[in-house]
């Protein structure tokens, strides 16, 4: 009888894990799996050079102003708040799950998340800061050298290790266990009839053509506006701004749609305030298509699904500055 009992758990154990992989493998979307740490001290470093905002010149903008880890990895405003307030150019992109990216930046500017991160530090109209500036300020504070001998081995800082540093803790800002993803992992209460017409829709329609793997997107540069042309303000060229390239106008990177329903406004000069206008949007501008309200509400109910399990972490206690730190200007 135990034998018996221990065949059939062994045999339904087998069935679901063949079942989940089968799903998964016939989908143009693939699950998100949980993030390795390979280096703590690392990491712990990165996450607080990510929330320390006197890595900016003010001395009160940080990585985590953009990006905010309790609203999506973003600020949910259409273009981001620069030092003394300027208006930044773009909407920002989401830092979770970036490590996907094929490139970051609308525009794929820089090649990785190390690369990104130092960026916006040197960026007059982002944190303003310099390297050379951003690294005193680390330098001048015993406890960060510490922290640095213990991830790097010596105390020394510098910016490469700053980039680095913060690039180990935005890979493990990665959100699994979405209601999506335990559909393609087999569960079939996962989703309900709605999401799942959603989800056929997605696919039928051609959205799936670019929004697919991992993290739905983000693996490609797609023009904006391949049946219609786009109508906005913004001056944001899109790839030609680093090929110059006149075919790459308004050509981007593809957003994820993991998490999207945290990530609003939507698209890069962030003109879509809801899900609704950005789903009609995307069907008549990419697709040639008018979806009704049937067919949106079919699909953002799908696109709700995959918001996954938010970052969740104790946040950094930063070491405090000193007589000799550099003061910050904010004004």
């Amino acid at each position: 009888m135990k034998i018996g009992t221990l065949l059939a758990t062994s045999l339904l154990s087998i069935s679901t894990a063949v079942t989940s992989i089968s799903v998964s493998a016939n989908e143009p979307i693939q699950p998100i799996k949980a993030a390795t740490i390979k280096n703590a001290e690392m990491v712990e470093l990165g996450k607080m050079l990510f929330f320390d905002p006197r890595l900016s010149k003010s001395g009160f903008i940080s990585c985590n102003s953009c990006h905010n880890l309790s609203m999506g990895g973003t600020d949910n405003i259409p273009t981001s708040i620069g030092h003394a307030w300027q208006q930044g150019p773009i909407n920002a992109p989401t830092v979770l799950n970036a490590s996907m990216n094929l490139a970051q930046f609308w525009d794929g500017r820089a090649k990785d998340l190390k690369e990104q991160a130092g960026g916006p530090i040197a960026n007059p109209g982002e944190m303003a800061s310099t390297h050379k500036a951003a690294v005193e300020v680390l330098q001048s504070i015993p406890q960060y050298r510490t922290y640095f001998q213990h991830a790097f081995g010596s105390d020394q800082v510098d910016i490469d290790r700053v980039t680095t540093a913060i690039a180990a803790f935005e890979e493990t800002l990665v959100t699994p266990g979405s209601r999506f993803d335990k559909w393609l992992e087999g569960d079939k209460k996962a989703l309900n009839q709605q999401e799942l017409d959603g989800y056929e829709l997605f696919k039928s329609s051609g959205c799936s053509g670019c929004h697919n793997g991992p993290a739905v997107g983000g693996t490609l540069y797609q023009k904006f506006g391949i049946y219609h042309p786009y109508q906005t303000t913004s001056k944001v060229e899109g790839r030609k701004a680093v090929t110059g390239k006149n075919t790459d106008l308004n050509v981007f990177k593809v957003p994820t749609l993991r998490n999207i329903e945290l990530t609003y406004p939507y698209f890069h000069d962030g003109a879509a305030a809801t899900l609704e206008d950005a789903v009609k949007t995307m069907g008549k501008l990419q697709l040639d298509r008018d979806f009704d309200k049937k067919e949106t509400d079919s699909i953002v109910a799908f696109l709700k699904t995959l918001t996954g399990e938010q970052p969740n972490f104790k946040l950094p206690i930063l070491p405090p500055s000193n007589n000799s730190t550099p003061k910050p200007a904010p004004f």
